[in-house]
């Protein structure tokens, strides 16, 4: 006899008993589970410092989880509600017909069915926090009716699943919209899309630095956690309960885990890796339903998608018919050849590396969770309480057969482009406490990790690693190669190095550009040659060289940008694109200085302008895409676009007109770390904790963000109960 849901309650009892028996609450009642929300809750404790900052204490694991999920969404709901659309493919049902593609894009891998099947078999402890998860957030939603949420009205644990990669930008958005639109249009394209980028888009990434204790002044290791994002994609975070957990650091809106950060034992650093994790492969499709595959016919297989998007008149339903072989999705193509991607899809394994990471007490702890391998995107800057460092590149790589290009898409008839298995940690570039005593990686290739004595290129398949060197690990072997004193305050210093590495090698080749000019024609460029040759290529508020040399730089990237020939010769040439911009300097470097001098004088009406009167922080306004007004209060930034070498990063554009330039993605956290008998920080995040406009915390850190300045992170409970400027448990009203 099963008992309906579809009756009013005729006493507390009977309310009480009809719950434990059913498992839900009577129509127009209380939730079904509030009885357990409200009794967790109140094992949990959310105490808030001087910066607004949650520091979350809980008996258990789980009830730290409810707990920084509540206090996650007291921050900022719409950015979790917004980043589980997008992992699940729901974005469309908010955002309208506009979002179709992106959503398909995630539901070629993200099928909620299955992640409820894999939700069930999953371990016990990380079901329990995946509830715990889904609970936190909807006792927010029934504590909070005034919050209006877009699409979700109810979490399920399942749903965590769905979102296990924390970087911005998972590996599932490698694949681009307009080839993806384009295919599985009604009106497929003749050619696949390319690519336009922003001619001065930030570069992906970060930096992560790792001091030994024989490089540093009180012998403890030392470590620099700062994730390059957009702003505000993460959040500040302290979780700790009674089964072993103590973790602080950033925190991707809507997940239950530290995702950069650090214990009092270890600590761990993400940098996008350029590992190569990812493969295309060319599908030889006969009569449309089938491909080759060596000497067998195989059959597609077709699943059917339902996306639902919103219009004006209500939601409405596009059903695509999706296309796999065992390589994975078709993911573009046209008349002559379709294009898959294979890439690491285990999301159950990936949260379980994600969580218990955070609780690892040495480095062996820390390698056991290393070989889970699901961390696909990222290397991983460690060190830790005993004096350990290291460095781990990437954490998924194939084995494949190196007599492939696997730049490009391979013959996907052909079995010998299989994977052969993963690499183990011992295969693949690490390092362990370098007699340098110290390490970097800042998105670079691993081969210059501990500058000179790093691992050899020569030594590893080219898919290995597939990012070139840049500008900033040039810079940081150089400021970390022969100092043997580090404390807090000066690998804060050195994190914000401001030399610009980029102009070293750039304006040689304009200065000598200029030296071939007529006596004439030198003398219009005159004043601007001699700044630059003047200058120390080190970026500050009040310096005008600064100016003159990074817009000067903006315009020959844009000019190597729009010129799709040199593109595709460069590429063709094997060369990197920063080799390629030296060349358009020595052929256009006088001609850009012109543009790059004019604009300066027109937008702000000379062109030896202070950097800091042009390079602006700003935060008006809660929205994920943030508006700017030059009109507004903001304020001055001495650092620059990682794009110059510049270690504290600070990828910024014009909007809506505007003159000046404003961040939008870089620097969106950065603490360092000392560990010892006690674990010691600073921290800074952009902007404040909160995405509302009207707490106090939504812009405190601003002005200290803008000068590089960090503040001290509350760790120890003793600590954190002299900063609490609140405490309360989720849910209750008055303080404790």
């Amino acid at each position: 006899m099963s008992l309906s849901c579809h009756f009013k309650p005729l006493s507390v009892f009977i309310f009480s008993l009809i719950i434990s028996i059913t498992g839900c609450a009577p129509t127009g009642t209380e939730p079904a589970n509030l009885e357990r929300w409200q009794s967790q809750a109140e094992k949990i404790t959310i105490m808030r410092d001087e910066w607004g900052i949650p520091h979350v204490y809980g008996k258990t694991d789980a009830d730290a989880v409810f707990g920084m999920v509540y206090a996650q969404a007291e921050d900022d709901f719409n950015r979790i509600e917004i980043n589980y659309l997008n992992a699940m493919g729901r974005l469309a049902e908010a955002e309208g017909e506009s979002a179709l593609y992106r959503d398909l894009r995630m539901r070629l891998f993200i099928d909620p069915e299955q992640l409820k099947q894999q939700f069930e078999i999953s371990p016990e402890p990380m079901k329990k926090l995946m509830v715990a998860f889904a609970d936190g957030l909807n006792y927010y939603l029934y504590k909070h009716p005034e919050v209006k949420p877009k699409v979700i009205t109810h979490f399920e644990p399942w749903m965590a699943l769905s979102f296990t990669e924390g970087s911005i930008g998972g590996d599932i958005e490698r694949v681009n919209l307009a080839d993806l639109e384009n295919f599985y249009s009604e009106s497929m394209s003749a050619n696949l899309a390319m690519n336009k980028p922003f001619p001065h888009a930030e570069p992906t990434g970060s930096n992560g630095f790792a001091i030994a204790p024989t490089n540093s002044a009180s012998g403890n290791a030392l470590l620099l956690i700062n994730p390059h994002t957009s702003f505000y994609f993460r959040a500040e975070m302290h979780m700790i309960s009674e089964e072993g957990l103590n973790a602080y650091g950033a925190v991707t809106w809507g997940q239950f885990f530290i995702y950069q950060g650090f214990n009092s034992n270890t600590g761990w650093m993400h940098t996008s890796s350029g590992a190569d994790a990812i493969d295309w492969y060319e599908e030889d499709i006969v009569e449309g339903a089938y491909y080759r595959y060596g000497d067998e016919i195989k059959g597609l297989t077709v699943k059917a998608i339902d996306l639902h998007y919103k219009t004006e008149t209500g939601m409405k339903t596009k059903q695509v018919n999706a296309f796999y072989t065992h390589n994975g999705p078709i993911v573009a193509g046209n008349d002559d050849k379709w294009i898959s991607i294979k890439l690491m899809n285990e999301p159950v394994k990936a949260l379980q590396q994600s969580y218990l990471r955070t609780k690892t007490t040495d480095y062996e702890s820390y390698k056991d969770t290393m070989r889970f391998h699901t961390n696909s995107s990222n290397n991983t800057v460690y060190a830790d309480n005993s004096g350990n460092i290291a460095y781990f590149h990437g954490n998924f790589i194939p084995k494949r057969d190196t007599s492939f290009d696997w730049n490009k898409p391979v013959d996907g008839s052909n079995p010998a482009t299989q994977w052969q298995g993963l690499h183990s940690i011992e295969e693949t570039v690490g390092i362990l406490n370098p007699a340098t005593g110290w390490l970097q990686n800042t998105n670079n290739w691993p081969y210059s990790v501990i500058g000179e004595t790093s691992p050899k290129q020569e030594d590893f398949p080219a898919y290995m690693a597939t990012f070139p060197e840049n500008y900033r690990g040039i810079n940081a072997v150089q400021i970390l190669k022969d100092k043997k004193d580090f404390t807090i305050d000066s690998l804060i210093t050195a994190a914000y190095d401001p030399h610009l590495a980029a102009f070293d090698a750039l304006l040689p080749v304009l200065f000598t550009q200029y030296d071939s000019l007529t006596d004439k024609d030198k003398a219009e460029f005159s004043a601007q040659i001699d700044m630059l040759k003047a200058w120390d290529r080190k970026s500050s508020v009040d310096s005008k060289a600064t100016s003159l040399a990074i817009f000067w730089g903006r315009e020959l990237r844009e000019q190597a940008l729009a010129d799709e020939q040199g593109l595709a010769n460069y590429k063709a040439r094997g060369i990197t694109f920063d080799q390629y911009m030296l060349e358009v300097a020595g052929n256009i470097g006088i001609q850009s200085l012109k543009v790059a001098i004019n604009k300066l004088s027109n937008d702000f009406g000379q062109w030896d302008t202070p950097w800091g009167e042009i390079n602006r922080f700003q935060r008006l306004t809660g929205d994920i895409v943030q508006p700017f007004d030059d009109s507004k209060p903001s304020y001055p930034v001495g650092f620059a676009s990682s794009r110059w070498g510049s270690l504290a990063a600070y990828g910024q554009r014009t909007f809506n007109n505007t003159k000046k330039i404003y961040g939008t993605r870089g620097n969106s956290f950065v603490a360092v770390v000392e560990f010892g008998d006690k674990v010691t920080a600073k921290a800074i995040t952009a902007g404040g904790q909160s995405g509302d406009p009207s707490s106090p915390h939504f812009n405190d850190q601003a002005e200290l963000y803008s000068q590089g300045k960090l503040r001290p992170v509350h760790y120890y409970l003793e600590d954190v109960k002299k900063a609490a400027k609140r405490s309360y448990y989720p849910g209750e009203e008055s303080q404790r």
